[in-house]
């Protein structure tokens, strides 16, 4: 395992190096941080559009983003590739919002008379309580049982690939969602 956790500390030094680097407008840095990464943020930009063209042009945005924020980068906030991973989660999530694909269009629900559309459409004030309760029971979790649980449920990230991003031996990542899932549970009981 120390050998594992050696490799990690490794990567996630080279990574930080690279986006030092970057900051210093070095591009071969950003080619060798994109080759590193790419991979893993067009799959979790994938899973939040849909579509791979706009995937694409997500990804793009994303190492775009990287290079342009890297100056800014807070190592204490966490490590390079959930950084990274962030950032790909808001672009893919910005795209959606500027294309108005995820929003359930309401009023075209109405419009089409039919009992058993109309009967699933959720109260909205049910919605924006168990929303503000999911919420809040994650920001109480430890940070990176919040992370894992954000990457496997938000993200549709699988738990080796949450494991890979993050550097993490996947029975680490495997426990902290389970355990997060755990405090999850007892916190929204009520809502259950």
């Amino acid at each position: 395992m120390s050998v594992a956790m050696s490799e990690d500390n490794r990567i996630e030094h080279e990574d930080r190096e690279l986006i030092q680097r970057m900051a210093s407008k070095d591009a071969n840095a950003l080619d060798a941080f994109y080759t590193r990464y790419n991979r893993v943020a067009f799959s979790l930009v994938l899973r939040i559009v849909g579509k791979r063209e706009d995937a694409e042009d997500v990804l793009t945005d994303v190492f775009w983003q990287v290079w342009q924020q890297s100056p800014r980068y807070d190592a204490s906030r966490g490590k390079p590739v959930a950084w990274l991973l962030t950032i790909a989660r808001t672009r893919a999530i910005d795209r959606l919002r500027s294309s108005g694909r995820h929003e359930i269009q309401i009023d075209n629900l109405d419009q089409q008379k039919d009992p058993y559309l109309t009967a699933a459409v959720p109260d909205p004030f049910v919605l924006t309580d168990t929303r503000a309760a999911v919420q809040d029971a994650l920001q109480s979790l430890p940070e990176q049982q919040r992370i894992a649980l954000e990457m496997a449920y938000f993200q549709g990230m699988s738990h080796a690939e949450i494991a890979i991003a993050l550097g993490q031996p996947l029975g680490t990542v495997k426990d902290r969602i389970r355990t997060g899932m755990m405090h999850l549970r007892k916190r929204l009981r009520p809502y259950l």
